[in-house]
């Protein structure tokens, strides 16, 4: 209790020190309390602008609140733009734990010692940050590899931390008057579980396997691989990757390495995951990616720290997908049409009002060239006028723009010349294409197929249970199961006949090639 009361006196006094109470009561009708506290606390210096005092004071008091930070600072559409830009400057600077401690944390979760599990075993960290450091290691066959080891104790301080952050959110949310459109207390649920999810180093292993597997035959990506067998809750195993940090520019420009490739690269790769895969690499900022120098894989990008991933269901990439388009077509009414068929604009909303909104948001954008406009910017846009019609903003795609942004930010500096629109149009055409064209009907009777087939051998006996049960006295079950029925042949129904829609589409396409194609022959002789 006592720690918990020094912890708590500790924030309420770099709180004061760096005056968020100032940032806070700007919120009010008022300025009354804000002069009488300035006025008692005379002696203390806010001149510095309001978002590098909160940077300065996140990072004093540690971690966890650094961590708290970065995740603020993904959300642009709760937050000032001046808040939000200094956020991101937040870094992990956290000395590294002793390697006693990290031999003890490897001894506990894999039941040996380091030196006899490993060929060797170096004691010196290569990299620390708040949740976990990494060390290198050789497996003995041979094998280089990294270990990332959960620095200890993270849990009960991260629960206490966390504790005293709901206290606040709910303060925040009852004494400013923008408390409730930030969403302090749904932010701080966000953030719990957003650490307690990295406490679990498997997720990470897990995400860094399913990402090297939706890119096994690529010749753009390269992702390590994970040694299951040394990995548990608290450390992980993986292969160690030699690289250049693809922010050292000179020394990619000496190796060789074309960076306007590289850049475009980029963007495909970021694409892709997000059409093809709906899983895709959330933390792609410099100093998680590497650039391969090596023969085999020369060029290609090394993605590294696989603790945040985001997801996307195929409704959430149609409505990127029309959005976008539609945006870069300069079609503001489809923009609109598309927010309220998605169902998150509310329904009495007018098409022409958001149409409106949406043209007027948008439209200063396109006069600069395309190479010059920010995709992240277009989607930041989006969300901010959405919020004026009561839309909600799905989490997974603020963590989307946030990403896009990192992305955007990386390729133009590696080209500043790179058109973004220009690379990405042809993966949402394509996307598009494979599922409202051929390729989605197709994918789709491929997938449904198996239930049809399943389904189709049974029919002749339901239809004998169901006319054997008709001169019965009619009862629940016997209804039921008539209901069962009918819906079963109606849908039965309906799969034969796009059957033999597109059976006989195809034949007659077949038909007319050949005869067209006899028909030329004829003339040409």
């Amino acid at each position: 209790m006592i720690l918990k009361f020094l912890r708590l006196f500790k924030i309420v006094r770099v709180a004061v020190r760096y005056g968020l109470d100032d940032i806070a009561m700007s919120g009010f009708d008022t300025p009354r309390i804000s002069k009488l506290i300035d006025t008692l606390i005379f002696w203390r210096d806010i001149s510095a602008p309001r978002g590098e005092r909160l940077r300065m004071a996140l990072e004093e008091l540690g971690p966890i609140f650094v961590k708290f930070g970065q995740v603020l600072s993904t959300r642009r559409d709760l937050l000032p733009g001046d808040m939000v830009d200094e956020l991101a400057r937040l870094q992990d600077r956290v000395p590294p734990f002793s390697s006693e401690l990290a031999i003890a944390q490897i001894e506990k979760s894999l039941k040996a010692h380091p030196d006899d599990l490993f060929a060797g075993f170096e004691r010196e960290p290569v990299a620390s940050a708040s949740i976990a450091q990494v060390h290198f290691a050789t497996l003995k066959n041979g094998k280089e590899v990294a270990v990332k080891v959960l620095r200890p104790g993270m849990k009960k301080s991260i629960d206490e931390d966390v504790a005293l952050m709901h206290i606040a959110a709910g303060l925040v949310e009852k004494l400013w008057a923008d408390g409730r459109r930030l969403k302090a207390r749904e932010v701080v649920g966000e953030f719990d579980k957003y650490l307690h999810d990295e406490l679990d180093l498997m997720r990470e292993a897990a995400n860094g396997s399913q990402l090297r597997r939706n890119f096994a035959d690529s010749e753009l990506l390269v992702v390590p691989e994970m040694y299951w067998d040394y990995c548990s809750p608290s450390v992980i195993v993986m292969e160690r990757m030699h690289g250049i940090p693809i922010s050292q520019l000179d020394r990619l420009r000496d190796a060789g390495v074309d960076l306007g490739k590289l850049s475009r690269d980029g963007v495909e790769i970021f694409f892709t995951q997000v059409f093809r895969d709906g899983f895709f690499h959330a933390d792609m900022h410099p100093g998680n990616i590497l650039v391969s120098v090596a023969p085999a894989t020369f060029g290609r990008y090394i993605a590294l720290d696989f603790g945040i991933v985001g997801t996307l269901n195929d409704f959430d990439k149609d409505y990127l997908s029309q959005n976008f388009l539609a945006f870069f077509q300069r079609d503001y009414k489809r923009v609109a049409e598309a927010h309220i068929e998605s169902g998150w604009a509310p329904k009495e909303t007018r098409v022409d009002e958001l149409e409106s909104a949406v043209r007027a948001c948008c439209e200063p954008i396109f006069d600069r060239p395309l190479k010059d406009i920010s995709f992240g910017q277009v989607l930041l846009r989006l969300f901010q006028t959405s919020r004026r019609f009561n839309v909600e903003v799905q989490p997974q795609l603020v963590l989307l723009q946030k990403t896009l942004l990192n992305v955007e930010g990386l390729g133009r500096q590696l080209d500043p010349d790179l058109d973004l629109w220009k690379t990405a149009k042809p993966h949402l055409e394509r996307w598009m294409s494979e599922q409202l064209g051929w390729r989605g009907l197709i994918q789709q009777l491929k997938i449904e197929m198996p239930r049809y087939s399943k389904l189709l051998p049974q029919l002749p006996r339901l239809a004998h249970q169901a006319l054997t049960q008709v001169v019965e006295p009619k009862t629940e079950q016997n209804n039921e199961l008539m209901w069962r029925l009918i819906a079963e042949q109606r849908q039965t129904n309906r799969f034969l006949g796009m059957l033999v829609y597109v059976g006989g589409g195809l034949a007659a396409g077949v038909l007319l090639t050949l005869l067209y194609l006899r028909f030329a022959h004829m003339i040409w002789w």
